[in-house]
């Protein structure tokens, strides 16, 4: 696999479970100093390797949604006996001390970075084609998972806003990338709302293909209720645009308010298009607003600046 420009060998079990879990123990006979696991339901993996390398260390991390509820007593448990615990937004390391009973003191914070590979694209970005039924107008892209059980990204919302946007705007198009199962009951809301030929739905892009959708659109929202940190806002940033998100979870950790973008209430389609209205009809504003963001992207989370942070994390736990 090749991250970053660097390569390295992997060992993967196909999904299963139990062959994984050997697999690490058999690694913990090599007495390793440090592991890390890159998800909490790794935790428990961690702990059955200890029982052949009982001095080892290990750094799990985190994410959002899957720490906003406490996890399983096992998980749980594993979990709080890491070495440290990494959640890249302050937001989602509140969670892991408030839900799974992580001391504070166990709990860093690395923010999560831009892709290496995205930021290729937008080197390359003379070379990206657009998806061929991506719309002409003035695009509103979003971008996430379209799933039953994660409607607080707030696309529903989105559509909402849609039918007073239109009479003001009425070549503006809603373009929204990801997969999901709840494709059907959004396109049943656009129509409900009278707005199908306006909202577009697209998926299985590659990333020069959603560099390009970036490039193209106007402004990007995620009117989320909870993000553990929001990389599709990094995303629209390094392309200079400016985004609207929620008022909750990572995302004000994300967008500074007013600066590059918007914050609302989620569930608010009033605020949203207030929002919305406002980038379109101040498109100066709106510009001076993408590039504060992409500067921000080009200071703060370039991978150059996450992998300075592992190696800090990584040169604590070691010399620990």
């Amino acid at each position: 696999m090749s991250v970053g420009g660097k390569e390295f060998v992997f060992t993967g079990a196909d999904h299963g479970k139990a062959s994984f879990t050997t697999t690490a123990i058999r690694a913990g006979r090599r007495h390793p100093k440090l592991v890390l696991a890159a998800h909490p339901h790794l935790a428990p993996v961690v702990q059955a390797m200890r029982l052949t390398a009982p001095r080892l260390k290990s750094i799990i991390w985190t994410h959002g949604v899957e720490v906003w509820e406490p996890l399983s007593a096992l998980r749980q448990k594993s979990l709080q006996r890491a070495t440290l615990v990494v959640a890249p937004s302050k937001d989602t390391a509140n969670h892991v001390c408030s839900q799974q009973h992580v001391s504070k003191n166990r709990v860093r914070v690395v923010p999560w970075a831009l892709d290496p590979e995205f930021e290729t694209q937008i080197a390359e970005s003379g070379s990206n084609s657009l998806p061929a039924n991506f719309p002409s107008g003035r695009v509103i892209l979003t971008v996430g998972r379209w799933l039953a059980n994660e409607r607080y990204k707030g696309m529903d919302t989105l559509i909402t806003a849609l039918p007073r946007l239109l009479l003001r705007f009425p070549d503006l198009q809603l373009v929204a990338v990801g997969e999901g199962d709840d494709r059907k009951w959004l396109e049943h809301m656009a129509e409900k709302n009278g707005v199908r030929r306006h909202v577009y739905f697209l998926s299985g892009l590659s990333y020069a293909e959603l560099s390009a959708c970036y490039a193209a659109s106007e402004l990007f929202a995620l009117p989320s209720r909870g993000e553990g940190f929001g990389l599709v806002y990094l995303e629209a940033m390094a392309r200079g645009k400016p985004v609207i998100g929620g008022a909750h979870g990572g995302a004000p950790e994300v967008i500074d308010d007013g600066v590059t973008g918007y914050l609302v209430q989620h569930g608010d389609p009033v605020q949203l298009a207030t929002s919305i209205e406002t980038l379109l009809e101040n498109p100066i504003i709106a510009k001076q607003m993408g590039a504060r963001g992409k500067q921000r992207v080009e200071h703060e989370f370039r991978f150059g600046v996450f992998a300075k942070s592992v190696k800090k994390l990584l040169r604590e736990v070691c010399e620990s």
